[in-house]
C-alpha cells in the first residue's frame, strides 16, 4: 500500500519531474560555465600555450523516448576530458533492466515496465597528475508505482594528497549534516561508508579513488525533503572540487607522476565497465552509448 506522501507524489508526479529536471538542466550549466572559467585561467606548463578549453555540445536522443544533452571539453589546458551530461528519458524498460529493478523490489515495475528518469552526470580527467579525477551525480527516478533519487561524488587522484581529501569529505558532510539523520544514522557517516563499499574494485581488492558519498533507492516519503538533499549535494560540488584543482593546477609534476595516472585511469575504466549500475542502466536502456561512455579516460594504461 501507498502512503498519502506517495499518492500525492504520484498525482503531482508531471509538475515534480519537471522540477527535477530543470534543476539537474540548470546544475549542469552552472558547472560547465565554471570549468571554461577555470580553462582561462589555466596553468603553467606544457599545456599553457593551448587555446582554453570548451564544452562541445551534443543534442541526444533515446530510442523509445527523451534524450539530453551531452557535453564533453577534450584537450584543453586544465581539463584533459571532461563530460557533464544532462538527460530526461522515458518510455518502457527492457526485460533485463525491468527484471532488475523488479529483483531490488521496485513496487509494480514486474507489471508496468514505463519509466522517467532524469539527472546530470560528470566525470573529469585532469592534466595534472596532481589535480585529481572526479565523478559527480545527481538522478531522479520515476515508475508509476514509485520514485526515488540517487546520486554522490567522490573523488579519484592518482596521487593523494590529504588536505585535498580532507577538503573534499568536508563538502560533502556540509551537504549532509543539514538534512539529518538517514534512517537513523547520521547521514554523511551512512553515505560515506556506501561509497566506500559501491566504489571498490573486488577484483583488485582497493578503493577506486579516497571516496567521498553515494546514496540511491532515496525516498523517504517526503518528495521535497529528498529532493532537497539532492539538490544540496548537487550545489556543494564546485565548492567540494574547485579549490582542489586550483590549489594542483600549477603544480609540477614528472613524468613517473604521468605514469601514475594512466595507471589509475586504466583502474578507473575498469571499474566503470565492469560495475558501475549507471553504466549498466544506461546501455541497457537504450541511451546513446556515447554518452553513456563519456567517462573513460582519453588514454589508460595497464601493467
Amino acid at each position: 500500500m501507498l502512503d498519502r506522501a506517495e499518492e500525492t507524489m504520484l498525482e503531482n508526479a508531471e509538475e515534480r519531474k519537471a522540477d527535477a529536471a530543470a534543476w539537474f538542466r540548470s546544475l549542469r550549466d552552472s558547472i560547465c560555465e565554471a570549468f571554461e572559467a577555470l580553462e582561462d585561467v589555466g596553468a603553467p606548463g606544457p599545456f599553457s600555450a593551448l587555446a582554453p578549453g570548451r564544452f562541445e555540445v551534443t543534442p541526444t536522443e533515446r530510442d523509445g523516448g527523451g534524450g539530453g544533452l551531452m557535453s564533453v571539453m577534450r584537450g584543453g589546458r586544465v581539463f584533459e576530458k571532461v563530460g557533464v551530461n544532462w538527460s530526461e528519458v522515458h518510455g518502457t524498460l527492457a526485460p533485463p533492466a525491468q527484471a532488475a529493478m523488479a529483483a531490488r523490489g521496485v513496487p509494480g515495475i514486474a507489471e508496468d515496465p514505463r519509466f522517467w528518469a532524469s539527472g546530470i552526470s560528470l566525470v573529469a580527467h585532469m592534466r595534472n597528475p596532481h589535480c585529481p579525477a572526479v565523478h559527480m551525480n545527481t538522478r531522479m527516478f520515476w515508475t508509476p508505482n514509485a520514485w526515488w533519487f540517487g546520486g554522490g561524488a567522490d573523488l579519484n587522484p592518482c596521487l593523494p594528497h590529504e588536505e585535498d581529501t580532507a577538503h573534499f569529505h568536508a563538502e560533502m558532510k556540509a551537504a549532509c549534516d543539514p538534512h539529518g539523520p538517514l534512517e537513523g544514522e547520521d547521514r554523511y557517516e551512512k553515505l560515506k561508508a556506501w561509497a566506500d563499499e559501491y566504489f571498490f574494485i573486488p577484483h583488485r581488492g582497493r578503493a577506486r579513488g579516497v571516496g567521498g558519498i553515494f546514496y540511491d533507492d532515496l525516498n523517504t516519503g517526503d518528495w521535497d525533503a529528498d529532493f532537497a538533499f539532492t539538490r544540496d549535494v548537487g550545489a556543494h560540488f564546485l565548492p567540494a572540487f574547485l579549490p582542489v584543482t586550483e590549489r594542483r593546477r600549477a603544480q609540477p609534476w614528472t613524468e613517473e607522476d604521468k605514469e601514475a595516472q594512466l595507471i589509475h585511469r586504466g583502474l578507473y575504466a575498469e571499474y566503470n565497465l565492469v560495475y558501475d549500475r549507471g553504466t549498466k542502466f544506461g546501455l541497457a536502456t537504450g541511451h546513446n552509448p556515447d554518452a553513456v561512455l563519456m567517462s573513460l579516460p582519453p588514454e589508460a594504461k595497464w601493467h
